[in-house]
């Protein structure tokens, strides 16, 4: 590492310090102007105190003489702010200033005999005092100070530069446009050790891991300039500069993966730790401060979820996909332990807007109260296994809601819940039902379960007798999205449905296009035959309303006239529909 990259590096972690100091110096200019007006004042105090005219204010006569206390205290107030807000330089040209000054007015005195000087020789003694005291009392608090500031940018427990200090230095290179990278280390199952030994030793892991790197980085024998931080618990980043290809950045993560290879003796016992490490680079990846942070961080939890031998990985677009799915997997794990997945109503209405029910849609909320949409998290659950808790909570939610409302008010009206086929396919499904139904008090015959029919693909058999069982409770099942997948028309006629729900892709076309309209026609006309009634959802015009009328539709859902409502807004409509 040059003496040049040295020197900048210091000149950096110099300022973060001062940007955290409670109290700064004052520029040069502020000296001069104080040293100007000192002098400036001294001027007028040594004309004014030797003069026995007087100058006309008011039309009396005022003494001139009388001015020199004046001056002289402007003077000692120059001296006093020199001292205070100028540092070493403001102290010691204070003293000297004063010092200087002292036998020439001690000479006014008792060569000149001018006794209009004595009150400045007290004056000027205090001065010393005081800017002695002030120059003491400063030099106390800036070493508290940087203390203080020392602490706010370095990690205690490791000695290395913290979280703080990293982003002060991007800060500073992306201002700069200086290129760099940006390096997220994670140690991996680090968690193992603290479990397993406990923390103490796991912090000797950590500061033995910190040593290790931070000679790497003081040593410059990566050949480029490194700036390692502890970010919190087991995660450091790296600052990469100085580097001329995409294979130095990588040359210089693989000596920090290469420093971890050699065992790690603490306590008596051997431990051999790796890392996960993600990198983005500035300017090619992002400009964006915050964005380069979170790209790093993308790529590390790339490599820790792919888990492969390969222990470091550049960003690229392609991970936003991932990263975010891994995001919402995150969330959706906390809102079914925190309870915060919940349900909105959206009505269902016969053609002659008469309120048939509702059905009951799983909305999800984030830990700081935002909404998340459920085209978001709903293909997550499906995917990570978690649908059918996601089910469970809604069922249960929306039905001990309906099941109450029916009893206050005698509604007629039903409640329909989708059921995922790995929710439907379980083992306790049916005990699931039975149990909801106890406990909310909702009648089996106000309760629908929507399935799709792709489970007529997948599971027939299985699926049919579950279905067999559902009806016997006397609980209505009705085909979701009914012709977006493929099944066989000899298993729908057999299929123990009630309701058929044509889905909202083909409504969209369904007044833009002849054969749309008449596959339309065609699932209703089939419906009927097979003794189903009807549903067509995602319902948004009148337009749309009348060809579904016209082609002989049952019902609709959507919002021509009904959008998904919170549960006072759902009870209003059923009480005003009484």
């Amino acid at each position: 590492m040059d003496h040049k990259a040295n020197e900048n590096e210091k000149r950096i972690r110099e300022k973060t310090l001062e940007s955290l100091s409670n109290r700064t110096k004052a520029p040069t200019s502020v000296f001069v102007i104080l040293l100007v007006l000192y002098f400036a004042a001294s001027v007028v105090v040594s004309i004014a105190s030797g003069s026995r005219s007087d100058i006309m204010i008011a039309g009396n006569p005022f003494p001139l003489y009388a001015l020199a206390g004046v001056f002289s205290s402007l003077a000692n107030i120059c001296i006093l702010f020199l001292a205070f807000y100028c540092g070493k330089a403001g102290f010691f040209a204070a003293l000297t200033v004063l010092v200087v000054q002292l036998p020439m007015i001690l000479m006014g005195v008792f060569v000149n005999h001018n006794l209009t000087s004595l009150p400045g020789v007290f004056g000027n003694l205090l001065a010393i005092i005081a800017i002695v005291v002030i120059y003491r009392n400063n030099v106390s608090v800036e070493r508290y100070q940087t203390r203080l500031r020392e602490q706010a940018v370095t990690d205690t427990l490791t000695g290395l530069p913290n979280r703080f200090a990293c982003s002060e230095l991007v800060q500073e290179l992306t201002k700069r446009g200086i290129p760099f990278a940006m390096v997220t280390i994670d140690i991996n199952d680090f968690k193992t050790i603290n479990d397993t030994m406990g923390f103490n030793t796991g912090n000797k892991v950590l500061v033995e891991i910190a040593s290790r790197w931070k000679t790497i980085a003081d040593s410059g024998l990566s050949g480029t300039l490194d700036f390692i931080i502890r970010a919190s618990g087991d995660e450091f980043a790296l600052v990469i500069r100085d580097h001329h290809s995409e294979e130095d950045i990588l040359n210089t993560i693989r000596q920090y993966e290469a420093a971890l290879e050699e065992r790690l003796t603490v306590d008596e016992c051997d431990f051999y730790v790796t890392a996960s490490f993600g990198y983005a680079e500035f300017p090619a990846d992002t400009r964006d401060m915050d964005s380069l942070f979170s790209y790093s961080v993308t790529a590390m939890k790339e490599v820790k979820r792919a888990g492969s031998s390969e222990h470091i990985l550049r960003f690229t677009p392609e991970l936003l996909k991932e990263g975010h799915t891994l995001e919402i997997e995150n969330k959706v794990r906390a809102a079914i332990e925190n309870d915060t997945i919940y349900f909105q109503l959206q009505p269902q209405y016969d053609m002659s807007h008469k309120l048939r029910g509702f059905e009951a849609l799983a909305r999800m909320k984030d830990k700081d109260g935002s909404v998340i949409s459920p085209g978001e998290f709903i293909p997550v659950a499906e995917k990570i296994g978690l649908i059918d808790k996601v089910d469970g909570i809604v069922f249960k939610k929306s039905a001990a809601f309906v099941g109450s409302l029916i009893q206050k008010s005698g509604a007629d009206i039903t409640l329909s819940v989708n059921a995922s086929v790995r929710h439907l396919m379980k083992n306790n499904f049916l005990d699931e039902i039975r149990e909801l139904l106890a406990e909310s008090g909702l009648p089996a015959e106000r309760l629908e379960i929507e399935i799709t029919e792709s489970i007529m693909i997948d599971s027939a058999e299985k699926a049919l007798n579950c279905i067999n069982e559902i009806r016997k409770m006397g609980v209505k099942v009705a085909i979701d999205d009914f012709g977006t997948g493929y099944s066989s028309l000899s298993y729908l006629f057999n299929f123990p449905a009630n309701l058929l729900k044509i889905d909202k892709s083909f409504i969209d076309r369904m007044n833009t296009s002849d054969s749309s309209k008449e596959y339309v026609a065609s699932i209703i006309s089939i419906g009927h035959v097979m003794g189903f009634e009807v549903i067509s959802e995602g319902v948004e015009d009148t337009e749309q309303l009348e060809t579904l009328r016209n082609i002989g539709c049952d019902y609709i859902q959507g919002f021509v006239w009904g959008r998904p409502l919170p549960q006072e807004e759902a009870e209003r409509i059923v009480m005003e529909a009484k």
